[in-house]
């Protein structure tokens, strides 16, 4: 449970500074603390989407990643950051990506961001 909450604060934290660097990503609210409610409920999502949808994605895409020597990771990675935002969207979370390329970008953002804060923080059970 704690390996769980770990990942959800740190896909938070990573979808936060996408947010802050980015301004095609949206993260709307009233005040701080309906931001940051939002922020852990977007980064649930982007939590079941990462564990549910993507490792069928990328048995689907596999080819391409051989072809491509890893790079198509940047696209799988986009396109889960749009399926989390449509899916805030139906959920009426006030979350956005706006555009496939900020997608790609905003992926890289947080890949990078997610893993650098796995390695700061604790994630044993």
């Amino acid at each position: 449970m704690k390996n769980f909450v770990v990942k959800t604060i740190a896909n938070a934290g990573a979808l936060a500074v996408a947010v802050w660097l980015l301004d095609k990503i949206t993260l709307t609210g009233d005040s701080t603390g309906k931001k940051v409610g939002t922020l852990l409920l977007v980064a649930l999502v982007f939590g079941l989407v990462n564990v549910v949808v993507k490792p069928i994605v990328k048995l689907l895409t596999f080819p391409l990643f051989i072809v491509t020597l890893g790079l198509f990771t940047l696209v799988v990675n986009a396109l889960m950051l749009l399926l989390t935002s449509w899916l805030a969207d139906t959920l009426d979370l006030s979350f956005h990506v706006e555009g496939f390329w900020t997608a790609v970008l905003g992926g890289l953002i947080i890949s990078v961001v997610a893993w650098a804060l796995h390695v700061v923080l604790p994630d044993n059970d």
